[in-house]
């Protein structure tokens, strides 16, 4: 198990990095590239949603290849993508920007599968939380050394250097796929839940409805958190980046600590103290700006909370390793779906008022979704089965 669990860590360095790391630098893309601020909201949005329109790819590419094959070939889309992102022009910006999304697709199905397959049922939690640590430290790195890497070198390299990460990801999971051919091992059994069928299906719909206000908030605020900080307060884009690093670094703690409150406590009380910690960030912004680093340490504890949140549910209520793999493919197809619309609908909000309220809005209606869909999930699992 140790070595799969080294292998989900490296990969999740390399399913949310590449994405966020046109943010500290999009002015500068901007202005060499021409893109608008509705285009530049692309960079973000692309790759999400083709998280959501490459998921049939995923779901086949597991089926038919395994697992081991779908992590290898999302590692090397994504290498290959970060590369063609960063050596052209405005197209070939875009070309390399949907492989990264298409790639990372694949990872994010697999990867909930590979917990479910080869973790022992009293450990997913705490796995799905070093998972989530993980997406979101490798955001904080590139987040917070893009800016500076681009000072130095320039936007194009600076993006192109992330691509270390997933070359560092390839490599091993080549040694894990040879060291499970050589020496296959049984997966470790989880007990059979008596939920039924009709149940699974519901809560499945309500996690959807709360990863659809989770995923079009944080990468909402992923995009545009630099600009707006570096807008309304001043700061210069390392500063702004640096800033905007916290949000994703704080989810490590949002992440390991749901974990731990979810073992201690009836499932309504992490949602609830996640769901307060979401609805802060754009009402902090909107009212006391100049406590911006509350606001953004206290949205990147929720955002990771959340995700551990909703992606230990499906491992935990599902029944086999296909209804896993299904219902994590529908969720994180509504919800990346969802979530794709955010950046360039914040970018346009912004352009067609001159201000930051409206896409601060736009993001507190979407943590009341995600508090809206948790809390009924934790009702939901209250509930005796139907089946």
């Amino acid at each position: 198990m140790l070595w799969v669990v080294t292998g989900v860590i490296l990969v999740a360095l390399s399913l949310r990095g590449p994405i966020v790391a046109p943010a500290p630098v999009i002015a500068d893309i901007q202005a060499e590239v021409g893109f608008s601020a509705a285009a530049a909201g692309l960079l973000t949005s692309l790759p999400v949603l083709f998280f959501a329109l490459a998921t049939p790819l995923a779901t086949r590419v597991i089926r038919r290849a395994g697992p081991e094959a779908a992590i290898l070939l999302c590692l090397l889309g994504v290498l290959v993508g970060s590369i063609i992102r960063s050596a052209g022009p405005a197209p070939v910006v875009l070309l390399g920007t949907i492989v990264i999304g298409a790639a990372i697709a694949v990872g994010n199905i697999v990867v909930p599968v590979l917990i479910r397959r080869d973790v022992p049922w009293q450990r997913v939690s705490g796995v799905t939380a070093a998972y989530t640590s993980a997406l979101n430290l490798g955001s904080m790195i590139t987040s917070l050394g893009t800016a500076p890497l681009a000072a130095v070198v320039g936007w194009r390299w600076a993006l192109a250097g992330w691509a270390v990460l997933p070359l560092a990801g390839f490599i091993f999971w080549i040694g894990i796929s040879r060291r499970r051919a050589h020496a296959p091992s049984a997966a470790p059994a989880a007990p059979s839940p008596s939920r039924g069928s009709g149940r699974v299906r519901r809560i499945g719909w309500l996690l959807t409805l709360a990863f659809c206000g989770q995923a079009l908030a944080y990468y909402s605020v992923t995009a545009w958190l630099p600009t707006l900080l570096a807008d309304t307060r001043g700061l210069g884009l390392a500063v702004s980046g640096a800033t905007a690093s916290l949000f994703q670094v704080a989810a490590i703690a949002g992440a390991l600590g749901t974990a731990v409150l979810a073992a201690r406590s009836p499932p309504w009380v992490p949602v609830a103290v996640i769901g307060i910690l979401w609805v802060s960030l754009p009402l902090g912004l909107l009212l006391g700006p100049e406590w911006y680093v509350l606001w953004a340490i206290a949205g990147g504890i929720a955002q990771g909370g959340g995700f551990t949140t909703i992606f230990s549910i499906v491992a935990r209520v599902t029944r086999s390793d296909g209804e896993a793999a299904g219902m994590s493919a529908r969720v994180q197809t509504w919800g990346y779906l969802s979530a794709a619309a955010g950046p360039p609908l914040a970018g346009a909000l912004h352009a067609a008022t001159g201000s930051w309220d409206a896409p601060l809005v736009l993001v507190l209606v979407s943590t009341l979704a995600f508090i809206a869909g948790g809390t009924l999930v934790a009702l939901e699992t209250r509930r005796p089965s139907d089946g």
